[in-house]
């Protein structure tokens, strides 16, 4: 009984294990290690694509973040261009021609009065007011964005104005004064009066600008001289005080 029994386990160790003909160094061959191995490969192919899956996915969001970037920015600059920012004064400032020269000052600006910004830095801020554009102190300024409709880009039209008769010019012009000047005003600037107690506005609207404007900044009194043709107009604080023949 031993034997038959020892004989069968010969056997079924035979059938698993098969020793070399030769008795050398090398391990035996087991018929379980050549499954092991295709499964090994198997399960590495299997990583390997979906690796290879993963790179692409990473690769063609990469691409499609790139092309998002250019709209982002577009969109970005469209929303910045319909903000406007201005500034209520609290205090009355001087507008300066050069933040880095204090002595070029075009005008002062009264309490209240309102601002265009275009620019700020830590000190001063950017601004155009009533069509002079310089630097004011930020101290002296209350800001506030607005937002600002799109607005269809500006054609030039052909100007009606030059087949118009002289007298419908001069008609546009005194309806333009009246609306900004009142009547009794109008009439009398259509006629190219000037007066003591004018401001520059009044002055540019009867005569036109000057050929030459002479500055002086003397404390918060702005002294400015006007050159016509033939007239000198002098003005403090933007009022007319006197005029007089140019010296030739």
């Amino acid at each position: 009984m031993a034997q038959q029994l020892k004989g069968k386990t010969e056997v079924f160790f035979m059938m698993y294990t098969f020793e070399p003909l030769c008795h050398c160094a090398f391990a035996p061959i087991k018929i379980g290690t050549v499954f092991a191995l295709t499964k090994r490969k198997y399960h590495m192919k299997k990583t390997f694509f979906f690796l290879l899956l993963t790179l692409s996915v990473i690769y063609l969001n990469a691409q499609t973040n790139k092309l998002d970037k250019p709209r982002t920015s577009e969109q970005n600059n469209t929303a910045s261009q319909n903000v406007t920012t201005t500034g209520k004064l609290t205090n009355s400032s001087r507008l300066f021609a050069s933040k880095d020269d204090l002595t070029s000052v075009i005008v002062i600006i009264p309490a209240d009065s309102v601002v265009t910004v275009l620019d700020s830095d830590s000190t001063y801020l950017h601004v155009v007011y009533d069509d002079n554009e310089g630097y004011i102190f930020n101290r002296h300024v209350i800001l506030k964005r607005i937002q600002v409709q799109n607005q269809q880009p500006f054609q030039a039209q052909p100007s009606d104005r030059q087949t118009e008769p002289m007298a419908d010019q001069q008609q546009t012009r005194y309806s333009y004064l009246e609306n900004k000047y009142g009547t009794n005003m109008a009439s009398r600037l259509i006629t190219g009066k000037i007066w003591k107690g004018m401001n520059s506005d009044m002055v540019k609207d009867s005569w036109g600008m000057a050929e030459k404007i002479n500055r002086i900044i003397s404390g918060n009194v702005v002294k400015e001289e006007w050159i016509f043709k033939n007239t000198w107009l002098y003005f403090e604080n933007n009022t007319l005080l006197e005029w007089g023949p140019v010296k030739k």
